[in-house]
């Protein structure tokens, strides 16, 4: 079997995309683009590429790609998808899935009208906790679930103002640029713990969403560097479901609170409880179990070694070549970007968002 050709737009955060590809012996990637000179020649020798673009939709119509990932500013996620699925290859789309609803919606019709997989990278999903947590889920070790909480809480951590700068000013500004992101960390944080509880729950159908955003401490740090900021820095929500089921959902940047880096999704149900939260304020996770026996509680929490689970990359790639079903769906995405939708519309109004 020929291996699948593969191509790859942007290379920030589509460096790992990148990587994954070329360590899967059923891939090859043929062509990638960047608008930056140095990222596309960097990426050019380090993985011994044939061909590089400056513009993503030069390469999705010179090149006959068979997986295209899109790892671009958000405004850019619907055109470079549409246009790649159009030109006949399987897509992965960086989150957030695109800028709303209305735009996600016309790239899920995009890949049913070619009959081609649509996959959005929520790699918070392919962590071997979450692959533990969704395995006790599945086997009625927690009952019905009935409550959760889902948090991605930084202290200072606006992208660009941590990640460095360049004679253009920050790095990472298009992600506090509203009509580039769509949004703050709603949208960049909390869209990942979003969608991790919302697939360990079962994606339950939406009611209602009360959600508010916060914008204090972002400002007077984008002021001293000479930045215009116009997203939230903070983000909350609570969702009811159909089923009775409640989210709660936190997402900041910039916070006063201890820790640099908080993160956690907790999951309550009537047979037993979840919590997974990393560790050291980083991105390393555990994952702790409880339950009630005879009346007696009882703690268990998931030991290395972990057994290691395919990355959303291999997972795509295999997807596509024995044409079955990805981790993530994109029907999935449309309703993480509903529910974003709502939080800020809700957020706008004071009033609670019908689904």
């Amino acid at each position: 079997m020929a291996k699948l050709k593969a191509g790859v737009i942007g290379l920030g955060m589509g460096w790992g995309h990148l990587a994954g590809y070329a360590s899967h012996p059923d891939v090859e990637v043929v062509a990638v683009a960047d608008r930056i000179e140095a990222k596309r020649e960097a990426a050019k020798k380090e993985f011994n590429l044939p061909k590089i673009y400056a513009e993503g939709i030069d390469m999705i119509r010179q090149e006959k790609l068979d997986i295209l990932s899109v790892a671009v500013p958000n405004n850019q996620h619907k055109e470079l998808t549409v246009a790649g699925l159009e030109a006949g290859a399987h897509v992965l789309c960086e989150k957030p899935m695109a800028m709303n609803t209305a735009e996600a919606e016309e790239m899920l019709a995009a890949a049913k009208k070619h009959n081609l997989k649509l996959g959005i990278d929520f790699s918070y999903r392919f962590s071997p906790q979450s692959r533990a947590m969704k395995t006790l889920v599945e086997d009625g070790r927690l009952g019905e679930i009935y409550y959760a909480r889902s948090v991605w809480l930084r202290r200072r951590g606006v992208p660009g103002f941590v990640a460095g700068f360049n004679t253009q000013g920050a790095s990472g500004s298009w992600f506090f640029d509203k009509s580039q992101s769509g949004g703050g960390p709603l949208i960049d944080l909390g869209v990942h713990r979003l969608d991790l509880a919302l697939w360990l729950m079962g994606y339950p159908e939406p009611d209602w969403v009360m959600g508010s955003t916060y914008c204090k401490l972002a400002p007077e740090m984008a002021k001293y560097y000479n930045q215009n900021y116009t997203v939230e820095d903070l983000a909350c929500a609570m969702i009811k479901f159909k089923n009775g089921a409640t989210l709660e959902l936190d997402a900041s940047w910039a916070a006063n609170i201890k820790e640099n880096e908080q993160m956690s999704t907790r999951l309550l149900g009537d047979k037993g409880g979840l919590y997974q939260y990393n560790l050291n304020e980083g991105y390393t996770y555990d994952v702790e179990y409880y339950q009630e026996i005879d009346r007696k509680q009882f703690d268990c929490t998931l030991h290395p070694p972990v057994p290691e689970v395919k990355s959303a990359f291999h997972m795509f790639v295999d997807a596509v070549r024995d044409d079955k079903p990805f981790l993530v769906q994109p029907e999935e995405g449309v309703c993480v970007m509903r529910l974003l939708d709502a939080i800020y519309k809700s957020a706008a109004t004071g009033q609670p968002v019908q689904c």
